[in-house]
């Protein structure tokens, strides 16, 4: 049976008509509890009539301190009770006047003095009068810790999605100097082809970084063919040195991960494992699903641990003339990421496999996207590749 797509609305998601709903059946209910006590002692259907006046008394005063509240209400608290213990009183005062005074005009045979009906009226009156201010009071007060709560959230957001951005932009930098400089030597050389091919790579590749926004997380299926676009790039620097395998399994493809995660981990891969060799390495992307986790896998056939730069591998550290040098990039990057996205629920881990070379570990929760969106970075992916 399909259910029919209704959201609920909170109650004081307009709190204006909030006010005049509770009015109403707050007023309401005093008024049906007054009247089932003068049916209960017996008294004659007329004084119903007293009932109804008393209520619309009670009604118009208690709509008077709503607007004095309000004010109050953002003043110190000194001030915003000091004030209220002196309106209250007056206010019950009134009301219990127009109550005795009324009940005085209808009952002109009564022995009871004017005084007597006064007080009779003012314990009653004080009571709903008394309710009424606390509970404006609390719920006001509980809308406003609920404001500041969101507030919060909402700043926790912004800064956790401007932490993403600062990571994701890290990124780029670093690829775009390692290519513009190849591309650079291909234009010295006079290699035009090779030095097109890659701008239009590169063009593509940064496309897509801009159609994603950095807190954005993309399928391993959209991961996978970004990632196919940078190697494409970087093929073309290191040709038959670079090898790459792909063991992605299906039921992965529609897992959700944040945009970019898995090319610092290829680009570590080859700083450290394909560069430093003369006959290359094997770069191999797997992934599996593993119960409800996604388990990622990017492995080396480089020196791996036993190199003389492992630290810096670990730390994202590089050489330039002898020195070392910070890229910004590196494993430390995808660490704070995945503090960021996950919190306590993901593993991270550096292996060092029994063949040798050097693995990453990334265990995050399964989320998948079951149908592709309409003009996802996927499909503008490819078309910016055909260009």
């Amino acid at each position: 049976m399909s259910v029919l797509p209704i959201q609920p609305i909170p109650f004081f998601a307009d709190k204006d008509r909030a006010f005049w709903r509770l009015q109403m059946v707050g007023w309401g209910g005093a008024m049906l509890l007054r009247t089932m006590s003068q049916i209960a002692n017996n008294l004659p259907f007329a004084s119903l009539i007293l009932v109804l006046i008393a209520t619309i008394t009670g009604f118009s005063i208690s709509l008077v301190l709503s607007v004095i509240y309000r004010t109050l209400i953002d003043r110190s608290a000194l001030m915003t009770w000091g004030l209220t213990i002196i309106v209250l009183p007056f206010a019950v005062g009134l009301h219990a006047f127009i109550d005795a005074w009324v009940w005085s005009l209808w009952r002109t045979d009564g022995d009871a003095s004017f005084t007597q009906l006064f007080l009779g009226v003012f314990y009653l009156d004080a009571t709903l009068l008394g309710a009424w201010t606390a509970l404006y009071y609390m719920v006001n007060f509980y809308l406003r810790i609920e404001e500041q709560n969101d507030q919060l959230i909402q700043l926790e957001n912004q800064a956790t999605s401007a932490q993403l951005a600062m990571l994701r932009y890290q990124l780029n930098p670093h690829f775009l100097f390692n290519t513009l400089n190849s591309i650079s030597t291909l234009v010295l050389l006079k290699q035009t082809e090779p030095a097109n091919a890659m701008l239009s790579r590169l063009s593509s590749f940064l496309r897509y970084t801009l159609v994603n926004k950095p807190s954005a997380r993309v399928t391993v299926a959209q991961e996978v063919e970004t990632l196919k676009l940078y190697l494409d790039i970087e093929r073309m620097r290191f040709e038959e040195r670079l090898r790459t395998t792909f063991a992605i399994d299906p039921a992965t493809e529609t897992g959700l991960l944040p945009s970019l995660l898995l090319q610092p981990l290829v680009e570590n891969a080859i700083k450290y494992a394909v560069a430093p060799q003369e006959s290359g390495a094997e770069i191999t992307i797997a992934t599996q699903l593993v119960g409800p986790v996604l388990r990622i896998t990017v492995s080396d056939t480089g020196p791996g641990l036993q190199s003389p730069t492992t630290d810096n591998r670990l730390s994202g550290m590089s050489y330039d003339g002898g020195e070392p040098v910070s890229t910004g990039v590196g494993l430390s990057n995808i660490r704070d990421r995945l503090s960021q996205a996950y919190g306590e629920r993901h593993r991270f881990e550096t292996l060092e496999p029994p063949e040798g070379g050097f693995a990453v570990l990334i265990e995050i929760p399964f989320e998948s996207r079951e149908e592709p969106v309409p003009g996802t970075p996927v499909g503008q992916l490819e078309s910016a590749v055909s260009l």
